[in-house]
């Protein structure tokens, strides 16, 4: 009897969850109709909590929902209660790139490039073929990369100074490498090449730090090059970097200079980050 009585609640309780949530499908169906979005979308994270299991049929309604939703909260300037919507959304669908682009595009529209920027790269790598998130990250690239970026890679002369000034040091004992603000990872790989050991890179800006990543990814030395996205003054030891290095090297020249601190960032690096001379 025992047993038949477990078995007579679980039962009921299974049919009270079914019920709950065909009720609260049905009724986002009528607030859909209606044109209230708010209380379509809590219906259907009442659905998806309750029935995970429902997502995959679920998931285009939910989209749109939520996008109407975070267009009504955005017109009104709720932008936590958008932000919190998103955030919700994104627990139940971590790899929809639909979502990541649409979170990516509010970011953008208010002025949180940087952060957008990552949400454009996580639905590109989601859905490399995704030509909405691809038009998205590179625009925002536009905005993000500064152009000296570019001018810098295409100068031959210049990297094969840097080239030869990085091979000298590292063939002189200089075996373990602190990259400030990295960018595309040139002078980091320049060092790895050259026969470092260890080589750290850390790069303020979320882009830059994702571009690094590809970049150092594409060249198969992302086992051997240890990217930080921190400002170069917030590196701890050992929590970042188990000891001292040997070598700082590092262009953050441009508005870096008075924004980033560059000044501040080597004086940081001698005292703290690099091996003094005995």
């Amino acid at each position: 009897m025992p047993n038949s009585n477990a078995k007579f609640h679980r039962g009921g309780r299974e049919a009270g969850r079914r019920e709950l949530v065909c009720r609260s499908l049905q009724s986002a169906q009528h607030c859909l109709e209606e044109q209230d979005f708010g209380t379509a979308y809590a219906h259907y994270l009442l659905v998806l909590n309750l029935a995970p299991e429902l997502k995959a049929s679920v998931k285009e309604t939910f989209q749109f929902t939520l996008f109407k939703w975070a267009e009504e909260l955005d017109s009104l300037a709720r932008i936590q209660d958008l932000f919190n919507c998103y955030e919700q959304a994104l627990e139940l669908y971590p790899n929809d790139e639909v979502i990541c682009n649409s979170m990516g595009e509010h970011l953008f529209r208010m002025g949180f490039r940087d952060e957008a920027a990552g949400y454009f790269h996580k639905a590109v790598k989601l859905n490399p073929d995704f030509a909405d998130a691809k038009e998205n990250f590179y625009r925002v690239a536009n905005w993000l990369v500064e152009r000296w970026h570019f001018i810098m890679l295409n100068d031959a002369k210049r990297n094969l100074t840097y080239l030869k000034a990085i091979e000298n040091a590292v063939s002189s004992g200089c075996t373990s490498v602190l990259d400030i603000g990295t960018g595309t990872g040139i002078l980091s790989m320049f060092a790895k090449k050259a026969g470092a050991s260890c080589v750290y890179a850390c790069e303020l800006s979320k882009t830059m730090y994702e571009l690094a990543r590809d970049v150092v990814a594409a060249n198969n030395m992302e086992r051997e090059i240890k990217l930080l996205h921190l400002k170069s003054l917030d590196i701890e030891i050992p929590k970042h970097i188990p000891e001292r290095v040997s070598l700082v090297v590092t262009e953050t020249v441009d508005a870096g200079l008075f924004g980033e601190g560059i000044v501040e960032s080597l004086i940081h690096a001698w005292e703290h980050l690099l091996l003094q001379p005995k």
